[in-house]
């Protein structure tokens, strides 16, 4: 009998993605044998490399952009996802930016500057828009694409409504994946780890004859099931591990300097753990964990299991014409997950509840079926060299898609089919008054329809007074206005005025609450700026000052003693505060970066209230109308006037420290340590004292070697290295249930760069 290899996921075959990742891995390493042994180019040590973003969808020096931008690429993005980490390690990473998930690695929520959205529904639309290779990915389970072979990442506070549009009135996560070229370029990544993790990644440039160029990257993860289920009979007997698979294809074809077409096939294949709700985790009375709790145990009597599978691609064309250039941009998205939990957390029902104990089962699953999403972008660019540069274009989306939610307790399976169709025209333009200022300006218009129906296994259990079907149609304008001021050659100053839009959102009847809809939702910011380079290019440090009001803000009011799922409108919304990028290069082999946010939001309508508390907690909020389990009435209702908006720290900061200790010989080894801090937040759009999340640092350390000109690498890593242990959301309807950060972790990772 053969001998099971160590890296065997326990419940895995292989799978159609395991295999394109071993080949893609395969074609990675067939160029490096034909690779020159050039040595590679020494980095300029003594000044900060030039940051060069695509914030307005075209090149520029990051210190000529009136925005708040933020960026990560290169070592960086490197360090902070070892280990595993799915995009939620990018939280904290940079001012005002904070993402978390009830849904483990399958569905991100993203907020910048506090606003963001916690509705968990599979129709859920977010005021932070996330693209990959300029694609919107408006479905929340699409957000959560691997990040791998990526030439950086930036995030853009604030509204965004003019270049981007769809859904962006928070702000912008935007990824970048390399692109491919003639240049022969590869390297491959293998990490080994704690809880038996393993990461396998790699990328190169493929040989083509002519005008065309390729590059393929993959990328495939895995961790055991770390976390074992102390009641026999359940039928999950272990559970948080995952494997994570995922191929990118790339091709560019260049037959001319004037021509270009860029194609990008993606997939990715996930079998893993959905998140893991641990009943009464929290000790009533406060927010700590009760005596006792052990990360590695769970009692459950229901199932967890999540699968998802995913395939993109885009189409970019290019033609550089003599007065201006055409850009377009065609994408398709379908995704199909499915994730079944034991949201209850427990498997031992009683009134009151003890550590580990619910009131009652519950097990659910929610999948997308038939999804489908279109999107064309057609944008002209101007080419001028004087004082005047436009861009305009126009944009197109369909999506369609069935939600289908299941009860296991007590069968019961509601479908919902939504659809959602949108267009918009937008324009922008600069002008430079002088060499020392620029104004800027753009104009947008969208109209966007959606289409609701539910169907139901029994009408009679669906809460139908509202209505089981509903149609929207929106239309807005939107605009932005700046004005950048050149203190001198190395800082600039900015102003910047500017609005984002959120259509209408619809939620499905469903057991325990009615269909529900929640308005349009606007927002208006003000930013003011500074960006600098200091210190003869050693320094580099960005800092804004903003305000901004949301009229008619969507929530999606969660929890009470009926479970519900609701979505609300709150009157006003208001949030400012302050931000602040530093990177520092003090000395040739010391590069420090520093960055911090203060976010204040508060919710500003009178006499908006919500159910608060299924579970017994100790609420801060007014009470309206108490519970009544007499009258089948088992939660409070409260007003949240001035409360903060849910799942919106404070503050934010984070810190990196790199030093290098070279050798005679050309080679070095290096320390790097990063660390990011968020304050408390509050759950839920109600304030108690249980559903409050504690501050949170988690810091990570590497060690490492690199040699032979920067080719190759080994490095010791560990993650959350003060293994500070935090309940970072909640399930309210059933008993104090909770969910956590991830325990410490380490490992060893080797890379090779040819």
């Amino acid at each position: 009998m053969s001998k099971k290899s160590p890296f065997a996921h326990p419940h895995a075959s292989v799978r159609p993605t395991q295999l394109a990742a071993g080949i893609a891995l395969a074609l990675t390493l067939w160029p490096l044998a034909h690779a020159q042994d050039k040595p590679a180019e020494k980095a300029e040590k003594s000044q900060l490399e030039t940051v060069v973003i695509t914030a307005e969808r075209r090149a520029e020096n990051i210190k000529d952009v009136p925005i708040a931008v933020s960026t990560l690429k290169g070592e960086k993005l490197d360090v902070l996802a070892s280990g595993g980490q799915d995009v939620r390690f990018l939280s904290g990473r940079v001012p005002s930016l904070n993402i978390e998930s009830s849904f483990g690695r399958a569905y991100p929520r993203f907020y910048i500057r506090g606003y963001g959205n916690t509705d968990f529904r599979l129709n859920a639309s977010q005021p932070v828009s996330v693209l990959f290779d300029d694609v919107v990915q408006e479905n929340p389970i699409l957000k959560g694409f691997p990040v791998f072979d990526q030439r950086n990442v930036e995030v853009l506070a604030g509204p965004q409504g003019t270049l981007f549009g769809r859904n962006t009135p928070a702000g912008v996560v935007k990824f970048e994946s390399v692109r491919p070229s003639k240049k022969q370029a590869a390297y491959v990544s293998a990490s080994y780890g704690s809880y038996g993790s393993y990461s396998l990644e790699g990328a190169a440039n493929l040989p083509l004859a002519g005008d065309w160029s390729a590059r393929i990257s993959a990328q495939t993860q895995h961790r055991d099931d770390w976390v074992k289920n102390t009641n026999p009979k359940g039928p999950t007997q272990e559970t948080e591990g995952y494997r994570d698979s995922a191929v990118r294809l790339q091709a560019l074809y260049e037959p001319s300097k004037t021509f270009s077409a860029l194609f990008n096939l993606h997939h990715r294949d996930l079998d893993g753990s959905p998140r893991l709700f641990r009943a009464s985790i929290i000790k009533p009375g406060s927010n700590d964990l009760v005596d006792g709790f052990d990360p590695a145990k769970v009692s459950l009597d229901g199932m967890n299991k999540q699968t998802l599978t995913q395939t993109g691609g885009s189409m970019k064309l290019k033609w550089a014409l003599p007065e201006f250039t055409v850009h377009s941009i065609t994408g398709y998205e379908t995704v199909k997950p499915f994730s079944r939990g034991d949201i209850d957390g427990g498997s031992v029902y009683k009134f009151p509840q003890g550590p580990g104990e619910a009131g009652f089962p519950v097990e659910t699953s929610d999948a997308l079926d038939g999804h489908r999403q279109l999107s064309q972008e057609v944008r002209l660019e101007s080419n001028a060299s004087g004082p005047l540069n436009w861009q305009a274009g126009v944009y197109l989306f369909d999506e369609r898609y069935t939600a289908v939610a299941q009860d296991y307790i007590g069968p019961l399976t509601t479908s919902t089919r939504q659809t959602n169709k949108a267009w918009a025209t937008f324009g922008s333009i600069s002008y430079e008054l002088s060499k020392d200022l620029k104004l800027r300006g753009g104009l947008r218009y969208t109209k966007d329809k959606k289409e609701l129906s539910t169907s139901t296994t029994d009408p009679k259990r669906i809460q139908a007074g509202n209505g089981l079907s509903l149609n929207t149609d929106d239309a807005k304008w939107n605009w932005d206005a700046s004005a950048t001021y050149a203190l001198n050659k190395d800082s600039n100053v900015y102003a910047r005025v500017a609005t984002g839009f959120r259509a209408s959102s619809i939620q499905p009847a469903a057991e325990f609450n009615p269909q529900s809809f929640a308005g349009p939702e606007d927002v208006i910011s003000y930013e003011l700026g500074l960006k600098s380079d200091l210190w003869d290019r050693r320094a580099r440090l960005s800092a804004a000052l903003f305000n901004y009001e949301v009229k008619n803000q969507q929530f999606t009011a969660v929890g009470g003693g009926n479970n519900a799922n609701r979505l609300i409108n709150a009157k006003k919304v208001g949030g400012q505060g302050v931000e602040f990028n530093l990177e520092l290069l003090p000395v040739e082999d010391l590069l420090l970066t520093v960055g911090g946010s203060y976010n204040n939001t508060k919710i500003k309508h009178s006499g908006l209230q919500v159910e608060a508390c299924g579970a017994s907690c100790t609420l801060r909020d007014p009470i309206t109308v108490p519970k009544n389990p007499g009258a089948f009435k088992f939660s409070d209702t409260v007003l949240i006037d001035g409360n903060s908006l849910a799942q919106a720290p404070k503050w934010i900061g984070n810190f990196t420290a790199r030093y290098a200790i070279p050798t005679a010989a050309g080679n070095e080894f290096y320390v790097y340590t990063d660390w990011a801090y968020r304050s408390s937040v509050s759950f839920f759009l109600y304030d108690s004292v249980e559903f409050t999340g504690k501050p949170l640092t988690e810091g990570g350390l590497r060690l490492g070697y690199i040699w032979d000109n920067g080719k190759y690498e080994v490095a010791a890593y560990g993650r959350n290295i003060t293994n500070q242990i935090r309940v970072t959301g909640a399930i309210d309807f059933n008993n104090l249930t909770g969910f956590i950060n991830d325990p410490r972790t380490y490992g060893v990772q080797f890379k090779a760069i040819f």
